[in-house]
Parts: structure tokens; sequence; C-alpha cells
């Protein structure tokens, strides 16, 4: 079996040359150069052409479609980098929440002594989890003898020769936290979830491994607007009552997509919190259009998993 052939690496080209290159090769219409070679400097060619050229791109004809300004990539770009403010924002309401309860609970249940949250009897050490459990529980050894990292950690471990478990949780990563809340013993996944009205503790699992991805794409600066998480929440009540499309018993969108995060937001956040969300998601989704008149909007909001009743989102009783 023969390996397929790799395709010519691409060469370097400065700034004006890859403005030529939008302009001749590929159609795009540069109205200024100084402010193109301004972004490309600030944002670099790679993250914002082949980063939001999908919406105004036509790949048969490796052109851009007749009317595409610069312009149109960058207010796409800028619209994406609110859009990750805005979710960023929530998702740490949320995140916070999280920290907040399984401290809460596990200290209830056994202690404040360090020791405790360093006993794997004290999770649900199965034979699948035991592994994992175990770098859970080194990681968090690491963060509460030796780390240096945090100084409220360090203070505590000399002051008091332990660091109770509400300290060590802001040590951790939403990766993390999402995993230690996965391994509690059913009984506490279960305190911890009552506080959610419309979750069970299985689907808060879910929940939290797509928002765990959405809050990496989110803190590394990537394209969110059109990124869909390998896991998926799970069906909702809002999946049936908004009458979301779908393919067999699959549902095409809101699962994990952008639309999935905020139907996780309706069922996770509070009541004022989402209301507050859904009026700044509706606030730059509309100042972004305004500023392109060349994107098809079925396209945009297809990209993002949006049905033409989004906004109807906060009508419905859960």
């Amino acid at each position: 079996m023969t390996e397929k052939a790799l395709k010519p690496i691409k060469p370097f080209l400065n700034y004006e040359e890859q403005i030529n290159n939008l302009i001749e090769q590929k159609g795009m219409i540069v109205n200024d150069h100084k402010f193109a070679v301004s972004k490309l400097e600030d944002i670099s060619y790679f993250a914002l052409i082949d980063g939001y050229k999908n919406l105004f791109y036509n790949p048969m004809t490796r052109k851009y479609k007749e009317g595409t300004t610069f312009e149109d990539l960058v207010a796409l770009y800028e619209f994406d980098e609110k859009l990750r403010t805005l979710i960023f924002r929530y998702l740490c309401h949320f995140e916070q929440k999280m920290r907040s309860l399984i401290s809460y609970h596990f200290c209830d249940t056994y202690s404040e002594k360090q020791e405790d949250y360093l006993n794997a009897i004290h999770y649900n050490n199965s034979g699948a989890n035991k592994k994992k459990i175990a770098a859970l529980i080194a990681i968090l050894d690491r963060e509460a003898k030796k780390s240096t990292d945090h100084a409220y950690v360090v203070y505590q471990r000399k002051t008091y020769g332990n660091v109770p478990m509400w300290v060590i949780m802001k040590t951790l990563t939403f990766g993390q936290m999402s995993k230690m809340y996965s391994f509690l013993t059913t009984s506490m996944k279960t305190k911890i979830s009552r506080h959610f009205d419309y979750v069970s503790e299985k689907e808060l699992i879910q929940y939290m491994k797509v928002l765990t991805l959405y809050r990496n794409v989110c803190a590394h600066n990537e394209r969110l607007f059109s990124y869909k998480s390998r896991f998926d929440i799970p069906d909702t009540i809002l999946h049936r009552k908004m009458k979301l499309p779908q393919n067999g018993n699959k549902y095409k969108c809101g699962k994990n997509d952008l639309f999935s995060v905020v139907i996780a937001f309706r069922m996770l956040l509070a009541k004022e919190d989402f209301a507050e969300f859904k009026k700044s998601l509706n606030q730059i989704i509309n100042q972004y259009m305004k500023k392109t008149g060349n994107l098809n909007q079925d396209l945009f909001f297809k990209a993002m998993g949006f049905p033409e009743n989004w906004k109807n989102i906060s009508r419905y009783k859960l």
C-alpha cells in the first residue's frame, strides 16, 4: 500500500504578499491596505483568514464569494472574540458553583482534613476508576504538600499543616474538577446535582464533559462560534418543546454545538443569570449582523447550531 503523496509546503509570504494573494488569487476585496497589514500583524493570516473564511469562501472555485471584503472576516473574528468573553464569563459562574458544592458536600460528609480527599476510599474507587482516581489524588497530593504555585495554599500548609478541600479546589482546572465530580460516590454526586433543579447526577457529568471542552476553546483563544464538541449534552425537554430538527431519533442541533452550550446554561444557571446571558448574546449577534452585508445568515446560524426560534428558549417551562 503506497502512502498518499503530501502536498507541497506552503511558502512564507510577507504581509504585502499575503494581501496580494487574497486579492489576485482569491478574489477578496481589500479596501484599506494599511488596515489589513495591521490586522495581519495583530492576529496572523492563519488565525484570521484560515480560521474565519469558511462562511465567505467557495471551496469549489477556491475563491471568496463575490463582494467579500477583508473587513468581513475581521468583523467575524471580533464577533467570535466577544462571544468567547461572554461564554467564558458564565462558564466561570457555573464552575465556581461546582467548586463550592463539591468542597462543601465532601467536607460535610468527611471532614476538613486533607487526608480525607487524599484517600481513595472516599471516592467511587471501582476497578474502572482506580487508576484515574490515583492520578487525581497524585495531583491533589502534590498541590497540598509540595507546590508553591499558589500563595494561599502555601499559607494553609505553613500555618495549619493542612490544606482543606475548599482551598485546594481553587487549584484544579475545570477538567480536573469535572473528573473529581464524576469520581465521587453516587450519594455525594446526587447531593450535589440536587442543587440544579432540572439535572440528574448522570446528566451533570455529561454537561461538564461538553463545557470542559468549550472552556478550553475560550481559554486558548480558538474559534468558538462553529466549534463542535466530541461529546453530546443530554436530550432535554427544551429539545422537544422547541421542536429542534431531528435525523431519526437524534437531534441535528443543540447537542454538541454552540447552541448546546446555550441549552446547558438554561439548565444550569440561575434564572437571572441566564436572562442576562441571553440578552448579551442577542446584542453581540445583532451588532455583528449590522457590520456585515456579505454574510449568509442561514449559514451563520447553522454553523452555531442555532434554530430559527432560538430566542424562545427562555419561554418554555422546564
